[in-house]
């Protein structure tokens, strides 16, 4: 039989030839890396029969999809390793592979402990060493229910149960080891290889239900080689070290309580880096003729029924009961409040496109376990816009935003930006006829704009295809945070219309735009991305005072003043404490310069700069000192 390649070459096989004969065929060498192959778009273990004229990719470590294999691998090398360890004490449950990594649940009374996870990140190697064959197996399901019952897996035969009937029941076994999985796996436990790491332990509720037991679940990631496990496990200490939560708490910037669970606290220095960024912003969308709004918190349900916010988002809405009867919603976001703002008087062709923005104040209701700092909060100010345009002005407005946008993400060190193309949801409002429209229209703009962009399906909202903006930071992690979506709903359920040059009403396109998404999302990247040390125009405290003598206590108190005066937020620290003492605590405040002042300074009438992270120091005059600090403190938006 002839077998066709992903190079279009064709290979002549035995007739039920598998994917390991034709690795064979092809190479030793492709035979010692190969995985799993792909067989007409299918992934599938190397053991599978293969069928004249299949269209065949063998796939090896280094192939990007060989990693949901691998983790998958792992985390059956993590259940046969705890039923080695643990035997009757312990029943497995689920283990899938996730974003970097994979987890496993495990059903035991007794906790684990991180001496566990040492103990089973040895016998998992154990397990690579012995070379044990991992072989697909597919049984009837009602003695596959019997096995796992008879074995003491009642979890396991609770979900063999409840799959569809008809479908049939495919087990992996491995050694002594058998689990319930679709497959596709490595030939071998060796083939898997070493390249992984167990990190931490978890509770997790049986199928996510509260009502059912709670189950042990451990955590670890697994990779393509040694050199992709080391570097992920720095980014993680990195991360570690970067947290926005561990750095707000020492940095003094803001706090939460479960008394506003969701709700941020700002403190004075926080709130200033909050105050500068929306300074910043305001700037720019000044330049780019943007008008500022402000709309109304609580909003009668009436609207939201109208804009359809309510049937697709009221579970997340906070509510209030209004003296009159009416139900207020806390708004979650803005775009029906500016539509109401648009269609108050008469609107022509030549008011578009009508840039609207606005710091939006929005509450969700986001589970309880799904808020994270500043990341995924329930209360939030969004650098919320809405362009109103004519369909013609799609694509320049879509163009002249991603301009503005990546010249906003390039101030503050995003260089590196992804941009995904979301299309519409299964749920969705507006006919296929409107969603056809749209999403031609943004393509074509994005195109134009000259924007590479991956597709990412199904991820729209619910009334427009939108792009996502994903930024890399410091570290190489993705965060989403700008987001362009074109809309032809809205502004048809909500009645909002202009005069055409025709004389005749249109429905104008509403362009929904956020650049930081959130601030508080935003400035929780940023404090990871930085580590904290904030670039001087950005920094809550920018310079600190500090004496090396009582001697120099009146001369500071003049810098200070000056500084002051020049618009640097600046702190003074006259504390009888070694010099050493107070650059290393301010240093650790991550303040980008120190003033050292000391008698000799006093008479000379100059200044001495540390500067954060460099051991030099830099002597000038006061006014030279001034001078570059006020330059390097202005805003990149700064005229």
């Amino acid at each position: 039989m002839n077998i066709i390649l992903k190079d279009g070459s064709t290979r002549t096989l035995n007739q039920g030839a598998t994917g390991l004969d034709l690795a064979t065929a092809i190479s030793k060498s492709l035979l010692k890396d190969a995985l799993v192959m792909r067989v007409d778009g299918a992934l599938l273990d190397l053991t599978h029969p293969l069928h004249d004229g299949a269209q065949v990719e063998i796939i090896t470590r280094s192939h990007p999809a060989a990693l949901d294999v691998i983790r998958h691998d792992v985390a059956h090398l993590l259940a046969e390793a705890a039923k080695e360890l643990y035997g009757d004490d312990l029943q497995i449950t689920i283990g899938p592979a996730i974003d970097n990594g994979f987890y496993y649940d495990f059903a035991r009374k007794t906790p684990f402990t991180p001496e566990d996870l040492e103990k089973l990140e040895k016998r998992m190697a154990e397990i690579v060493d012995r070379d044990e064959p991992i072989t697909r197996e597919v049984w009837d399901r009602d003695n596959a229910v019997a096995f796992f019952k008879s074995i003491g897996e009642h979890y396991k035969a609770e979900i063999i149960n409840d799959l569809p009937a008809g479908e049939p029941i495919s087990l992996y076994r491995q050694g002594n080891f058998i689990d319930l999985c679709r497959g596709p796996h490595a030939p071998s436990t060796k083939k898997v290889g070493k390249a992984f790491k167990l990190l931490k332990l978890a509770g997790a509720y049986w199928r996510g239900d509260s009502k059912n037991a709670m189950l042990q679940r451990v955590y670890g990631t697994a990779w393509a080689d040694d050199t992709q496990l080391k570097d992920y496990l720095f980014k993680l200490e990195e991360a570690e070290k970067r947290d926005h939560r561990k750095l707000g708490k020492e940095m003094d910037l803001f706090h939460m309580q479960e008394e506003a669970a969701g709700s941020v606290f700002w403190h004075p220095k926080g709130w200033t880096i909050y105050q500068t960024l929306k300074k910043y912003m305001r700037q720019k969308l000044e330049k780019a003729e943007y008008v500022e709004v402000n709309t109304p918190e609580l909003v009668d349900r009436k609207l939201w029924e109208a804009s359809g916010h309510w049937e697709k988002f009221g579970q997340n809405m906070f509510t209030v009961q209004a003296e009159e009867g009416r139900t207020l919603a806390i708004k979650p976001m803005n775009c029906p409040c500016h539509v109401q703002i648009f269609k108050q008087g008469s609107k022509s062709y030549r008011d578009l496109p009508l840039r609207m923005g606005e710091f939006g104040s929005c509450h969700r209701n986001e589970p309880s376990g799904a808020m994270h700092g500043l990341m995924r909060v329930r209360r939030f100010v969004q650098d919320d816009a809405h362009i109103f345009c004519t369909e013609d002005q799609i694509t320049s407005e879509t163009k002249s935003f991603c301009s503005l946008l990546l010249g906003i993400y390039k101030d503050f060190g995003f260089n590196d930006v992804i941009v995904k193309f979301s299309d519409r949801p299964e749920v969705r409002a507006g006919t296929d006829a409107v969603w056809d429209k749209a999403e031609e229209s943004l393509k074509k703009a994005v195109g134009e704009a000259g924007l590479a962009y991956t597709l990412n399906p199904g991820e729209g909202a619910f009334y427009g295809p939108k792009l996502e903006f994903v930024l890399r930071d410091a570290i190489g992690r993705d965060w989403q945070c700008g987001t362009l979506q074109v809309d032809f709903v809205l502004p048809e359920r909500l009645d909002a219309s202009y005069i055409a040059e025709d004389g005749q009403k249109h429905r104008p396109v509403m362009l929904h735009r956020a650049i930081f998404g959130s601030i508080e999302r935003f400035i929780g990247v940023l404090i990871e991305h930085y580590a904290g040390r904030f670039p001087l125009w950005l920094a809550p405290v920018q310079t600190v005072i500090t004496t090396v003598t009582g001697d120099a206590d009146a001369y500071a108190q003049q810098v200070f003043e000056k500084l002051k005066n020049a618009g640097i937020r600046t702190e003074m620290d006259l504390r009888n404490e070694k010099i050493s003492y107070k650059i290393r605590e301010h240093s650790l405040a991550k303040v980008p310069y120190i003033i050292v002042l000391g008698k000799q300074e006093a008479e000379n009438g100059t200044v001495v700069l540390r500067m954060l992270g460099r051991q030099d120091q830099l002597t000038l005059s006061l006014g030279e000192g001034i001078d570059r600090l006020q330059k390097e403190a202005q805003s990149p938006g700064h005229e």
